[in-house]
């Protein structure tokens, strides 16, 4: 057999297999999700001891616009419930617009209310062709793909899912309002491997000092979403998600029925179009093949994460003028609405 016809072979293989396996992340007006999060602090010692609180949000993300310079104009809105073990409760809500840019996932011009962080990326969506090992930001973490093949399930769709998992984990001193703590954490997230989306994620945080300590989690995951996804195959090989160990990365068990079957697929494609090819009197000298996208490097993390709970806007206070005019003949400058002048009991008209 000609060697040529190998090599065509394999070029064809590799575009029809290969490419859609490496697309990057491509947004799309009308792209939105809605998601359901819970965070919650307890497990506390010290001034902590007893003490919880609670936050409950529901919001969406919409994708309304891509500009000229490829920067994606996106909706948020989001609602919230705030109460604690002493009896405190609020609620809350907000809503704006902000833009991002789909290369270097990095905010352009506003936020989706996130505060406390310089730079950040965004936390909804990420490059889907990057491997498994590579990593990229969300918000100041830095994240490492740990699967491309991850068994999630999805509590809004009962149901698994095949998702993208990547890991961060990391550490930061604390001084807000909760006061100052040495807090490690771990962030599990979750992607949509074919359009790049947020699928759900696990975040679980210890903080500690002399005198106190508490944990901080919140888990989050998406209710509805513009982009379909894929179901689990039912097999024992399937590592089903929750619960991935906050100490080390998991390792994702495969399921390899799939990959068989496209071996097998591939084997038979190959030799249906050697067979072809062969038939043929002349072959083009030719054939492109365009390297994947590579992004550039993600740009350092900022120094510390803000885990404030989010507070209602600020109320404007709005202070009334009052104009002044002169006596008509004394010539003191007097309260319009006064009837006489003050200095010399003229009236005013």
């Amino acid at each position: 057999m000609n060697s040529r016809y190998i090599v065509i072979a394999f070029l064809l293989i590799t575009a029809i297999f290969v490419a859609p396996l490496v697309a990057a992340f491509a947004p799309q007006v009308g792209d939105q999700f809605s998601y359901h999060e819970v965070a919650n602090l307890g497990n506390g010692t010290g001034d902590y001891a007893g003490y919880t609180e609670q936050t409950v949000t529901t919001g969406t993300e919409s994708v309304t616009n891509i500009d000229a310079d490829g920067n994606v104009s996106t909706h948020f809105g989001y609602s919230w419930t705030f109460d604690n073990g002493s009896g405190t409760t609020q609620t809350g809500s907000s809503s704006g617009d902000f833009t991002f840019s789909p290369v270097s996932f990095l905010y352009v011009n506003g936020t989706d209310d996130q505060t406390g962080y310089e730079n950040p990326s965004v936390w909804f969506c990420m490059d889907n062709s990057l491997p498994v090992g590579g990593t990229f930001y969300m918000l100041d973490t830095q994240m490492a793909i740990v699967s491309k093949n991850y068994t999630y399930y999805l509590p809004s769709q009962d149901r698994n899912v095949i998702v993208i998992f990547a890991q961060g984990i990391s550490s930061y001193e604390r001084n807000d309002v909760y006061g100052q703590f040495s807090a490690d954490y771990t962030w599990n997230a979750y992607f949509d491997p074919v359009t790049g989306y947020i699928v759900g994620y696990n975040y679980e945080e210890t903080d500690k000092s002399a005198s106190a300590s508490f944990t901080y989690t919140e888990n989050l995951y998406i209710t509805s979403a513009s982009y379909p996804l894929s179901t689990a195959p039912a097999t024992p090989f399937s590592t089903v998600s929750p619960a991935p160990s906050s100490t080390s990365i998991p390792v994702n068990q495969v399921d390899y029925t799939p990959a068989i079957a496209l071996i097998i697929g591939i084997a038979l494609l190959v030799a249906i179009i050697v067979y072809a090819l062969s038939r043929r009197s002349r072959l083009p000298k030719h054939s492109s093949y365009q390297q994947p996208y590579q992004p550039p490097p993600p740009g350092p993390p900022p120094e510390k994460v803000d885990l404030t709970p989010k507070q209602p806007p600020v109320q404007q206070v709005v202070i009334k003028e009052v104009v002044k005019v002169k006596c008509r003949y004394c010539g003191a400058l007097i309260d319009s609405t006064a009837e006489t002048c003050p200095f010399c009991g003229a009236p005013r008209t």
